[in-house]
């Protein structure tokens, strides 16, 4: 087991950091690029695992695909290959076996595609044979209907093989909408190359159609910005500009601009990104916030509230549980370590809504504790930043290469000392 010491000898955040391009982003323009009849370049494309990953799968020829821990990369892999000829096998690690996708593939069956589970029904790995399309017109309906409630990525890999379907799509999404940025995401990029959309109350249709070539700039990562809005929360001193943000952002995660003014960090956009500095704002005495739009976030600001010693009251944490690991329970354990808890409050705290709610309570006791990672980027990075505050450990530290595969040389920057 590899486990990597951080420390940090003063609490200044000073520096320019260029982030990652967001792998949310590039793992949709891959799959788009891929659909459009002809080429055209993407720039400023992640250099993250999974969006290498995705792109290695889109140009391979192998009958077996292998998406690795990656679910979005599994997920909009599914959907596009069950538009393409001939018959592949697509698996992944064995937490990935563990992840559903049966939902997904209900709704691909439903439109006309062929798929068998090899192992565990509803579970992968899956083998796609070609979609029918002379079956499709003539017996499959163009509608499809999927629980709202599910994950945003089989909503999304649904959407962009709709213009490709001989009779489009008509997705009615049942109940309420789970990660509706991650959604509007996908139909923006969609229509970034010309593929337009109706969206009217829970029905979304998008007609047959093409992909129009355009060049194309993928946008820097706020997930992955999240993490030095967290140095900078801890810092007494912030002078830092994240390069590659952009201030119109299609990004749901883009609301840390909000989010983190409660802390007392501002945010000033310019020609290459944003700029932090941090006012003399007194801390909320409680933080409340409903994640179901951003859950990528949590993991982060719950380290900020411990941090500080800010109580939290959390919300729309449902779709954490289905990650790469169990978010909910990962932080529980690794929060306890610090003195700080993440409870479940019971259902009489809100009798008339059916929201699940969580408290953050305590003030972390940083004495050099060990963080596993649960092979969850996340993880690592949202841990990272509490090295201001105290010697931290951190296993399996390369598991950052899913998203942000520089994330240690770039925190040594601002004088993080990773060993």
């Amino acid at each position: 087991m590899t486990i990597a010491t951080v420390s940090k000898s003063n609490q200044s955040a000073k520096g320019s950091i260029t982030l990652n391009g967001s792998k949310s982003i590039a793992n949709r323009a891959l799959i788009i690029r891929a659909l459009c009849a002809e080429d055209f370049p993407i720039h400023k494309l992640s250099n993250s695992k999974d969006t290498i990953l995705m792109d290695g799968l889109l140009k391979s020829h192998s009958d077996v695909r292998d998406a690795g821990a990656a679910g979005t990369t599994f997920r909009f892999m599914t959907a596009y290959l069950s538009m393409q000829p001939g018959t592949q096998v697509l698996t992944g690690t064995e937490r990935m076996k563990q992840r559903p996708i049966g939902v997904l593939v209900d709704a691909l069956r439903k439109l006309g595609a062929n798929i068998d589970y090899l192992e565990k029904e509803g579970y992968p790995p899956l083998k796609i044979h070609a979609l029918d399309a002379d079956s499709y017109r003539h017996g499959h309906s163009n509608q499809v209907t999927i629980s709202a409630g599910t994950s945003s990525q089989y909503i999304s890999a649904l959407l962009m093989i709709a213009p490709t379907l001989p009779n489009g799509l008509e997705l009615i999404l049942d109940g309420e909408i789970v990660s509706r940025p991650y959604i509007e995401m996908t139909l923006n990029l969609m229509a970034h190359f010309s593929v337009l959309h109706q969206w009217d109350g829970n029905t979304i249709k998008v007609a047959h159609q093409k992909y129009q070539p355009r060049p194309f700039t993928v946008e820097a990562d706020w997930s992955g910005a999240s993490y030095y809005y967290a140095i900078a929360a801890f810092a007494k001193e912030v002078d830092l500009q994240l390069d590659g943000l952009f201030e119109d952002s299609v990004q749901g995660d883009s609301v840390l601009v909000e989010m983190m003014a409660q802390f007392g960090i501002q945010s000033t956009f310019n020609e290459t990104g944003v700029h932090l500095t941090k006012t003399d704002a007194d801390l909320p005495p409680v933080f409340e916030w409903d994640f179901i739009k951003c859950p990528d976030l949590a993991q982060t600001i719950a380290v900020i509230c411990g941090g500080l010693g800010v109580q939290g009251l959390f919300t729309g944490l449902k779709t954490l549980r289905i990650k790469e690991t169990d978010r909910i329970a990962a932080l529980q354990n690794e929060l306890a370590k610090m003195q700080v808890f993440l409870s479940a409050l019971p259902k009489r705290f809100s009798p008339k809504s059916d929201k699940e709610y969580f408290m953050i309570e305590g003030k972390a006791v940083v004495n050099n504790p060990t963080f596993p990672t649960y092979e969850d980027h996340r993880m690592a990075m949202a841990f990272a930043p509490l090295a201001q505050l105290g010697q931290i450990n951190i296993e399996e530290p390369k598991v950052v290469d899913k998203s942000y595969p520089l994330f240690w040389e770039d925190i040594s920057t601002l004088g993080f000392v990773v060993s």
